[in-house]
């Protein structure tokens, strides 16, 4: 008898044809194949609505089960329905990237583990493993459970959740100093975890074992269980109603008609190609630098090509493996591009290819780090996909109502922990705080974006019960408020973030341990489209020392930073603190991008969120150039004057005399939109940008950016929500960078990027 011991290298996951994949399961796993039903439109839609309906039971199963505050308060999990190779059918409407790879995780385990340990009727597995697919990093843990019928694979179930905590040198799992996976959380590829229906009491106590909440973690194994238990005999129940092939006919039709759907929409948008540059900060505890993710997306008639070659190579903990990279496309694609079809995701996976080197950020090859994968690297190409596709739709006018800039950026992690020592106890506690899900969605070409929205990616995110987080750890929040000014400023505004400051509770009495990590606080994430401002930087900060009673006795509660007192430590992107009986915790996460100009929006609007408090009256004057009297009605006559002093300071700044007379709006009819400025005139020997507003003559299409005015000025010049000083943070040179028409000075660009980022010469590139 010999056994295999197999190298680092099979512990990975890629897509394979069907044909492949069929090859490599073992011939002793018998396959339920779709027959030949016929399915009438009306049983077609029965039998796919419950499916759908089945995996939001999964969430209220899991949510009634789970004690974690990540379940039930912050809907951090997801689910989704598989037929018998992984391709999956129908997922939830939560975490979108926890879903984004378990279709991975399962053809793993069909070629892996058919044989020995076996699939069979009763059984689930339990995966972490970044590289197979289960989970975006170790904290992400799956239960993958296949389905029988008479004998045969008929399909599978998956449940997934965030769990705050499977060990590692640090609380939460998140080691900002960890030099590679074996400074982390195991990555765990499938075991059996429950064996023909019994739950394996030997697995389950390995694996609450390495967690310093093993009653959270164990509750949370059970309840995934239970959701899968309760998915796979809803669908037997559906089987026995409708019959195998029935409901196996329905699967597969849900994929093609997905598939055949957003084929015919990419078949309407024009081809072309649009890149785009983003950058992650400090790799690590102690780095400083920024770190380059680079985006091509090609679209060709009814397909998709996301080539990432030239992105940096892997280093600290800013990693993903191939699986996380595949997950940032598919959660940014699924509301974005597919926002009006049904998410049976394997058929809208067909419909794009990935291009990408080994070795880096976003395909990162064992052991390298990968804790900080999903909200790192994976949501940082995630962002640069949805700024190639806005690009894309904007330049189709039956499409610019689906445009949207970038929504809050990514997330702002600091995990809290300590001893909670409230009424003479001395508990153990850890918590992410998870006030940062209220992010602010990016605007649109016809709206603004939604205040304190939540998450693009987590359709169902939940900002906690302030109380409930008070009630379950020691704190106490001095407040929890929507920020004045975070959305990026545009001729459309983004939508608003918001701020948290936390104090520890009076009868608390040691210090609690802070990690944090966030990127976005020297190079903005959550960027602007069509010369729109982007959002807020993210700002964590401790301040020490605060002058002002906590709870017992206060007269008043600080309204601000301001009114604190004490000194302020401005945390890092990736690092350590603590939070002692004197301090307070303050973090501020990202809004959304704003869309076009700002010195194109409304006056009336600028008045209005000035007087709602989301814009103040400064950035309302020195940003829009909107000057409000002391009734706080619009000046108009000062307004316009100031707007021209803007332009005319854009001008000086760029080199050029000042602004140039009105060509002339050329007739929107009769050219081809790039976007809310920009224009392509088309002539048998080549088209021409011009500018929509004036009519200024840019140059050809391709080079046209040579033709636009350009600056670079100090990172605040966007606003008072931008940063200061980069310097804080990382080495490299940061700026504000515009690009303008050189005939009206309307802004077409403007991104807080390092001074040596490239200009989008080919981000605006379309055939007609």
């Amino acid at each position: 008898m010999t056994s295999r011991i197999p190298g680092s290298d099979e512990f990975t996951s890629r897509p394979m044809s069907r044909e492949e994949l069929l090859r490599r399961i073992s011939p002793s796993l018998l396959l339920h194949q779709a027959g030949d039903a016929e399915v009438d439109a009306l049983t077609y839609e029965v039998v796919r609505h419950r499916l759908w309906a089945i995996t939001q039971e999964m969430g209220e199963t899991l949510r009634r089960m789970s004690g974690s505050h990540v379940v039930t308060e912050s809907n951090d999990f997801n689910f989704s329905i598989c037929d018998e190779l992984g391709e999956q059918v129908q997922v939830g409407t939560y975490n979108i990237g926890l879903i984004g790879s378990m279709d991975l995780a399962i053809t793993w385990t069909l070629r892996n583990r058919g044989d020995n340990p076996g699939i069979a009727e009763g059984d689930m597995f339990l995966c972490n493993d970044p590289w197979i697919g289960g989970g975006l990093h170790q904290n992400d843990a799956a239960i993958l459970a296949p389905v029988f019928h008479d004998g045969t694979l008929f399909g599978w179930t998956t449940a997934i959740a965030h769990q705050v905590d499977l060990g590692g040198p640090r609380p939460g799992s998140f080691s900002p100093s960890a030099q590679d996976v074996f400074g982390e959380a195991v990555p765990t590829p499938p075991l059996k975890v429950v064996r023909g229906g019994v739950l394996q009491r030997d697995v389950a106590d390995a694996w609450v074992r390495r967690s310093r909440l093993p009653h959270l973690v164990g509750l949370d194994l059970r309840a995934k269980i239970a959701a899968n238990k309760n998915a796979g005999e809803q669908i037997l129940r559906l089987i026995a109603k409708y019959g195998a092939d029935t409901v196996k006919v329905v699967m597969r039709r849900m994929m093609d008609d997905a598939e055949r759907r957003l084929r015919a929409k990419l078949g309407t948008l024009p081809d072309g190609t649009w890149t785009a540059v983003g950058y992650q900060e400090q790799s690590r505890t102690g780095d400083r630098g920024l770190h380059a993710i680079r985006v091509a997306m090609t679209k060709e008639a009814d397909r998709l090509v996301f080539d990432f070659r030239g992105t940096a190579g892997q280093t600290g903990i800013i990693n993903c493996p191939y699986p996380g990279l595949r997950a940032g496309i598919v959660f940014t694609m699924l509301p974005l591009l597919a926002g009006d079809i049904p998410w049976a995701a394997g058929g809208l996976m067909r419909c794009f290819e990935i291009v990408t080197d080994e070795d880096t950020i976003t395909n990162a090859s064992f052991p390298a780090a990968v804790g900080k994968g999903p909200f790192g690297p994976a949501w940082g190409a995630g962002n640069l996909v949805a700024e190639v596709l806005a690009r894309m739709l904007d330049a189709d006018p039956d499409h610019r109502t689906d445009v949207q800039s970038i929504c809050n950026g990514t997330t702002d992690l600091c995990v809290v922990s300590g001893v909670d020592t409230r009424g003479g106890g001395s508990k153990g506690f850890v918590s992410p705080v998870f006030d940062v899900m209220a992010g602010g969605y990016g605007a649109q070409v016809y709206h603004d974006g939604v205040d304190t929205g939540g998450r693009l990616i987590i359709p169902s995110a939940r900002a906690p019960d302030v109380e409930m987080t008070e009630y379950l750890y020691p704190l106490v929040a001095l407040w929890r408020r929507e920020q004045t000014d975070s959305g990026g400023p545009g001729r459309q505004r983004g939508g608003m973030s918001g701020s948290v400051c936390y104090v520890q509770h009076p009868d608390q009495n040691e210090a609690m341990s802070l990690i944090v990590s966030g990127t976005g606080k020297a190079a903005n994430q959550n960027v602007g489209l069509a010369g729109g401002y982007p959002g807020n930087s993210q700002l964590d900060l401790v301040v020490r020392g605060i002058a002002v009673p906590q709870l017992a006795g206060a007269a008043a509660i600080p309204a601000d930073l301001d009114e604190l007192g004490g000194e302020i430590e401005v945390l890092p992107c990736e690092g350590e603190s603590d939070l002692g009986p004197g301090d307070a915790l303050y973090l501020h996460w990202q809004a959304g991008g704003g869309y076009g100009d700002p010195l194109l929006r409304s006056p009336e609007s600028v008045r209005e969120d000035v007087s709602q408090v989301r814009v103040s009256a400064a950035a309302a004057r020195d940003v829009y150039g909107v000057v409000l009297r002391e009734d706080g009605d619009v000046d108009v006559a000062a307004t316009g004057e100031m707007r021209e002093e803007l332009r005319r300071k854009r001008a000086a700044d760029a080199g050029l005399p000042g602004p140039r007379q009105a060509a002339g709006a050329p007739d929107l009819a009769e050219v081809r939109r790039l976007d809310d400025n920009l224009a392509v005139l088309e002539a048998p020997e080549g088209g021409t940008v011009v500018c929509v507003h004036c009519g200024t003559v840019i140059g050809p299409l391709d080079g046209f950016v040579a033709g636009l005015a350009r600056r670079d000025s100090a990172p605040a010049e966007a606003g008072p929500h931008i940063w200061h000083d980069p310097l804080e943070y990382v080495d490299a040179e940061v700026v504000f960078r515009q690009l303008f028409c050189p005939g009206c000075l309307t802004a077409v660009h403007s991104r807080v990027v390092p001074v040596d980022h490239p200009l989008p010469s080919d981000d605006y590139r379309a055939r007609p």
